[in-house]
């Protein structure tokens, strides 16, 4: 029960403004996890930067299972196997910025596309954590039970020889 899983990768494009930009986002996230991206809308009005509540500004894809990992692996390369301490939190879960898409190995530049830069968060569980997510008799996940960012960084270290600095 103590055996850690990457439970899922989501991937977020923040383009800032709707249009043509958005299109071009989706079809890079579309290109780089052979998944449909949904588009997600500002959260309130920022008259500085011309953006609207609702408007699209953004595309996010969620990745579980097999291409969650796989795609985990191509994120570690463009990182060179070195990730961060401050990108771990304290509950195990990791965030990694990229600068720019085609830094991932297996993605070819496309002028149609552009260039995006994205910013990936890595999910992490173990068994029995569905206890606090379902509907009925839900429970909390006692503390011995919870990754914390050591274990975290030490799963990083032995599944995917990831250094931590």
């Amino acid at each position: 029960m103590k055996r850690i899983n990457v439970h899922k990768v989501v991937i977020n494009i923040g383009v800032g403004r709707s249009g043509e930009p958005i299109d071009k986002a989706k079809n890079a996230l579309l290109e780089l996890t052979n998944q449909q991206p949904a588009v997600r809308g500002a959260k309130k009005t920022v008259r500085d930067f011309g953006i609207h509540k609702g408007e699209p500004i953004g595309v996010v894809v969620t990745l579980r299972r097999e291409p969650a990992i796989e795609f985990l692996k191509r994120i570690i390369a463009a990182k060179k196997n070195v990730l961060k301490a401050s990108s771990f939190d304290d509950y195990g879960n990791i965030s990694v910025g990229i600068h720019e898409h085609i830094d991932i190995p297996g993605t070819k530049y496309n002028p149609e596309i552009g260039i995006f830069g994205m910013d990936v968060n890595i999910v992490l569980t173990r068994p029995g954590y569905r206890i606090a997510k379902k509907s009925r008799r839900s429970a909390k996940i006692g503390k011995t039970h919870r990754i914390n960012r050591e274990e975290a960084v030490e799963f990083f270290k032995q599944e995917y020889g990831v250094e931590v600095e």
